[in-house]
C-alpha cells in the first residue's frame, strides 16, 4: 500500500478495502468478535453500531435518497473500512503510549478550533470529515485525538507520519497486541499495519477437490 495512503488511513481512522470474504459469524477462539486486540474484543455488535453511526449521519446530511445513495456507493467497503480504523485507533494507542505520548483535551479542542476556522464553522468542518474520512460528528473529537496522537508520536521519534520509522512503531505494536481478526473481515498484517484478506487453503482445497470429482 502506498506509504501516503496509508498515512491518511490511520489519521482519519478509515481504510478503502475489499468486501467481507468469509461469511462466518465468528472464530473458535473467540465467538461473537470481529477482533481481538490485545485484552479488548470488538464485538461483531459494536461494529455494526459504528458502521450504523456513519450511515445515520450520512442520511442526515444528504436526505435526497439519490445523494444518499451515492454516498453509499462511495463507501460501499464501510464495514472493513470501520474495523480497520477501530483496530488502528488501538494500535496507534499503544504505540504513543510505549512512547510516553499523550494528548490534552484542551489540544483536541484547540486543533478542533482551528480547523472549523478553516472550515468555516462546526458544521463545516463535521461535514468534510463525514465526507473525506467516514467520520460521523460523534467520532470527529476521538478522530483529531487520533491524529494529534500520531503527529506527537512521529515527533517523539524524529519522523513524519509517512515515514518507515513511523510505521515501524505501528508495527512494533500491532506485535505487542498481537491482534486477532474473524476470519469474515480478513486476517491483520503487522508488517503492513492492515487488514488485508484472510488466507482461505481450505477454499483452494475443497475446489479442487471439486473439480477432480467433476472430471
Amino acid at each position: 500500500m502506498h506509504r501516503r495512503r496509508r498515512t491518511a488511513l490511520v489519521l482519519s481512522a478509515a481504510i478503502a478495502a475489499a468486501a467481507p470474504f468469509l461469511t462466518a459469524c465468528g472464530n473458535d477462539a473467540h465467538p461473537g468478535a470481529a477482533a481481538v486486540v490485545g485484552s479488548e474484543r470488538i464485538t461483531v455488535s459494536q461494529l455494526e453500531s459504528r458502521v450504523q453511526e456513519v450511515r445515520s449521519a450520512q442520511r442526515a446530511a444528504v436526505p435526497d435518497d439519490a445523494q444518499y445513495a451515492r454516498a453509499i456507493a462511495t463507501s460501499g467497503a464501510l464495514t472493513r473500512d470501520t474495523l480497520q480504523g477501530m483496530v488502528l485507533d488501538q494500535v496507534l494507542r499503544r504505540a504513543a503510549q510505549d512512547a510516553g505520548v499523550s494528548v490534552t483535551r484542551n489540544e483536541v479542542q484547540q486543533r478542533r478550533a482551528g480547523l472549523e476556522q478553516q472550515a468555516g464553522g462546526a458544521e463545516g468542518l463535521e461535514a468534510a470529515w463525514l465526507q473525506q474520512y467516514n467520520i460521523p460528528p460523534t467520532r470527529l473529537d476521538d478522530n483529531l485525538r487520533l491524529q494529534l496522537e500520531a503527529q506527537k508520536l512521529a515527533t517523539h521519534l524524529g519522523t513524519a507520519t509517512d515515514q518507515p520509522a513511523f510505521w515501524k512503531a505501528l508495527s512494533e505494536a500491532s506485535k505487542e497486541l498481537h491482534v486477532n481478526l474473524n476470519p469474515r473481515y480478513g486476517s491483520w498484517d503487522v508488517q503492513k499495519v492492515s487488514l488485508v484478506d484472510a488466507k482461505t487453503p481450505w477454499v483452494r482445497e475443497v475446489t479442487a477437490a471439486g473439480s477432480q470429482q467433476t472430471a
